[in-house]
């Protein structure tokens, strides 16, 4: 039993399938993460391209070539990158479709087994992988290596990201 600062275990008979199912649906929600992450590092290529493409249009103005620059101008700047969607659009769609449920999801899910805490499979894993008495696995951490997160009793109403769950 894991019972040290903001990794103590949830109170209740919460069968270890449970906890290692909603350990699982966190992984999930950080591959999401990192999904939706570089989703908006496409946002971002894609709108510096787009200005670098104005540039280049205008440098060419510059050279006197009027017609590759009208042209680079009329084809690529501020074209769509999907059918009718900027990227900012697509980035949107993602997060109200798909981010945002599968947040919600996993935080319902923590609030209702594990009162709202987050990594509650990890700290069982990192107990039971712990070597005992060796410098870098006491828990909690050492206050040398910066201000310990207690548990905050006012947080267990809100999702893991911080966000009020939804029912």
């Amino acid at each position: 039993m894991v019972d040290v600062g903001r990794f103590r275990e949830p109170s209740g008979d919460v069968p270890d399938e449970v906890i290692e199912a909603i350990g699982r649906a966190s992984e999930a929600l950080e591959y999401v993460e990192r999904a939706r992450g570089h989703l908006y590092t496409f946002h971002q290529l894609t709108g510096r391209a787009d200005f670098l493409f104005e540039e280049a249009a205008d440098l060419l103005r510059i050279a006197g070539r009027g017609e590759e620059a009208d042209e680079l101008d009329r084809e690529i700047v501020g074209r769509n990158v999907l059918d009718g969607r900027w990227t900012f659009q697509v980035v949107e769609e993602y997060d109200e479709l798909y981010y945002g449920a599968v947040a919600d999801a996993v935080s319902r899910l923590e609030a209702k087994f594990q009162q709202g805490r987050r990594h509650v499979y990890e700290a069982r894993l990192q107990e039971r992988r712990r070597s005992l008495g060796r410098d870098s696995r006491e828990q909690p951490p050492p206050t040398t290596h910066g201000a310990h997160v207690e548990d905050d009793p006012a947080r267990r109403d809100m999702g893991a990201r911080g966000a009020p769950v939804r029912p």
